[in-house]
């Protein structure tokens, strides 16, 4: 992670500004390259005749500048695994509590359903045992009218042959 040292060798040259031109193929931000063309600590830059010092403290720079966006990616990307990691296990977990739901309900509406055909047999059997009772007292009225009928008969028999008498009686 930029600790070690880097196989990796760079190549660059100073201009005439003391500018710093890549030339083998090192991308580097443009914040790299805003800290590099800062002066360094030592109080400013040094005259072009030390150019061999300079290269070194450049080559330094650049090093040190590397490994802390090498650094800085490896982070990103270990919080994009960790990231990729956290949503993975969401996912799952939201999966198994839409699955937990998803029985519940269909549990319950089995129970619903099986409650409902309970209910409609209990119904029927009570529509069966209505019937039974409305027969059952069509047939005691039917036997009450034909007594009434018979005892209205009998009455009215009686009445005429009492009224008869009566009449035969006092005439």
């Amino acid at each position: 992670m930029g600790g070690g040292g880097s196989t990796r060798r760079v190549t660059f040259e100073a201009d005439e500004n003391e500018n710093i031109t890549v030339v083998k193929g090192v991308r580097l931000s443009d914040s790299v390259i805003d800290r590099m063309k800062e002066p360094s600590p030592s109080g400013g830059r040094q005259p072009r005749g030390a150019g061999a010092v300079n290269d070194e403290e450049l080559k330094k720079r650049i090093a040190e500048e590397l490994a802390l966006e090498r650094a800085r990616r490896d982070s990103e990307a270990q919080k994009r695994r960790l990231l990729g990691k956290l949503l993975e296990r969401e996912r799952i977990s939201s999966n198994e509590h839409l699955t937990r739901a998803i029985l519940r309900e269909r549990a319950a509406t089995e129970e619903e359903r099986q409650k409902a055909q309970r209910l409609a047999r209990q119904v029927e059997e009570k529509e069966r045992e209505l019937k039974k009772h409305d027969a059952y007292y069509k047939e005691q009225l039917a036997r009450l009218e034909e007594r009434s009928a018979q005892f209205y008969k009998v009455t009215t028999e009686q009445y005429q042959k009492a009224a008869d008498e009566v009449s035969a009686r006092f005439k």
